[in-house]
């Protein structure tokens, strides 16, 4: 239970950096984009606790911000063109293999 508590707040994680880059531009601001941007930092938090009750809190916080981290980096390749360079896809590998890492040797 916990563990997938952890998983959907890193899920949530990538909700409020994508609603503050929608909702803040040079054509003014979006109000529907922060709001939701507000309900995933809130969603995302109230998830982390839930999972920080029998996960370890270096875990679980490492985890939840390694999930927010590969799927925002994902996000701004799809939804804003960012650079999609192998260097870069290894590096968050590094990312991927840390978060499988610490869910192989917890307890």
């Amino acid at each position: 239970m916990e563990w997938f508590a952890l998983l959907v707040a890193g899920v949530f994680e990538w909700g409020w950096p994508v609603g503050l880059k929608l909702g803040w531009s040079d054509s003014g601001t979006h109000w529907g984009w922060l709001a939701f941007a507000a309900g995933c930092i809130a969603a995302s938090g109230a998830l982390l606790l839930i999972a920080q009750r029998r996960i370890a809190i270096g875990t679980a916080y490492a985890v939840w911000t390694g999930i927010g981290a590969v799927g925002t980096f994902l996000l701004g390749i799809v939804l804003f063109g960012e650079a999609a360079t192998v260097e870069r896809f290894a590096f968050v590998g590094l990312i991927v293999a840390g978060i499988v890492g610490l869910k192989a040797s917890s307890k």
